[in-house]
């Protein structure tokens, strides 16, 4: 019986000419495994394509609903965002796919799974240690660290040689990655960070000087920490994600130039587009200014760079991971109100908070002086607080007299 392998297919360069490598180099059949993710590709003719380069079987997963529920929104609840500006997008679709992958392996009888990452990047550490955490039984197959191509060129010529269509050519050779939400670009012009991005490398954004000329408001509502509507209406996670991203697109919202270190220790230069992500990100960080107690508040901030790396580096599913969600479920609890925010030409300008549980009180924050704050108070607070300070500066003059003396 030929043994099954199982691959994770999108259609693009690398995986299209995967399903004929693997097929000459390990005489086996292929189960090319289409993640819908919100990746905008005409699914039908990625399934035509996977046909005719050699699968033996496809598998469409729709996993948009669960990507965003169980994975984009508990990041965004965390507030984890890596290296300052990158809100994940890749990173978080990957343990879903992986997920996938695993049990469609398990399903069809599979004893392999296989993928299209490269040996230089993150996400070969993404799919291969989701694959360990869920099913170390099954072997792993990864292409590029085996075969003799060394680059898009090489893949280019690998695929022409076998009358394999792409939609990659030697003059536009970006890769790029999409899902519901993000679209990332690498390569190109893009790999000197010296270089701008051109103009027609970004594609669900509108240039600034393109944007409208009149601020458009938005209103996002949040249940528990869940966006959950917009403008008032309630609406699904996919429905209210691919919205934001079209209000956030319009005005120039949620560009990204990122020199990043990668997991491996290298270096690389990308640009993301998170329209609707970035429009969330700053709604939510406000409503939590709003709600969340001062020491909780600044500790989660701590717990937002761990969880950004924990994502970014691949390790989904780890006991860390889990107990750092259990942390940020607690501390979303009363994180349930509505954030206005006015968009105009790249720039998100907040324009209004309200909750039930904001813990903002005018009679305390006002420089109208009431019975609710005692100012005698902060006396004693100062002294207390400054005990160690005045006793070291006290013990520091005393040494020295004693020098001067000598």
């Amino acid at each position: 019986m030929r043994e099954k392998v199982v691959l994770a297919y999108s259609g693009g360069l690398d995986t299209s000419i995967i399903i004929p490598w693997l097929k000459e180099n390990y005489d086996c059949d292929v189960i090319a495994m289409i993640a819908d993710v919100g990746q905008g590709d005409d699914i039908d003719s990625v399934i035509e394509k996977a046909h005719k380069t050699g699968a033996a079987k496809v598998v469409v997963e729709d996993l948009r609903e669960e990507f965003l529920s169980e994975y984009v929104f508990p990041a965004l609840r965390a507030g984890a965002v890596y290296e300052h500006k990158y809100l994940l997008g890749t990173s978080l679709a990957r343990p879903v796919i992986a997920k996938h992958q695993v049990l469609v392996a398990l399903r069809e009888g599979a004893t392999a799974l296989a993928h299209g990452c490269t040996g230089k990047g993150n996400d070969q550490v993404r799919f291969e240690h989701a694959f360990q955490a869920l099913a170390p039984e099954l072997k792993i197959i990864a292409p590029w660290r085996e075969w003799t191509l060394k680059s898009r060129e090489d893949c280019l010529d690998y695929a022409e040689e076998r009358g394999i269509s792409v939609t990659a050519s030697r003059e536009k050779i970006h890769s790029r990655d999409r899902n519901i939400w993000h679209l990332s670009h690498e390569g190109g012009e893009l790999e000197d960070p010296a270089n701008a991005p051109l103009d027609s490398t970004w594609q669900l954004t509108r240039s600034p000087q393109e944007a409208p000329d009149r601020e458009e408001t938005v209103t996002i509502g949040f249940s528990a920490g869940n966006p959950v509507s917009v403008n008032g209406q309630k609406l699904g996670a996919v429905s209210l994600v691919e919205l934001l991203n079209e209000i956030g697109g319009r005005n120039a919202i949620g560009r990204v130039d990122l020199v990043e270190n990668r997991f491996v220790g290298i270096k690389s230069r990308g640009c993301y587009e998170t329209p609707g992500g970035t429009l969330l990100l700053a709604a939510h960080r406000e409503l939590e200014a709003l709600c969340l107690e001062r020491e909780v508040l600044h500790f989660k901030q701590e717990i937002a760079l761990k969880y950004a790396e924990l994502v970014y580096f691949g390790l989904w599913f780890t006991p860390l991971r889990e107990a750092l969600d259990a942390f940020v479920s607690q501390t979303q609890k009363e994180i349930t109100g509505t954030v206005t925010l006015k968009l105009y030409k790249g720039n998100v300008i907040v324009a209004g908070r309200e909750s039930e549980y904001s813990l903002y009180r005018t009679d305390l924050s006002s420089f109208t002086m009431g019975e609710s704050y005692d100012q005698k108070d902060a006396a004693g607070f100062i002294r207390i607080l400054g005990l160690p300070a005045r006793s070291r500066a006290l013990r520091q003059r005393k040494a020295s007299l004693q020098e001067t003396a000598k």
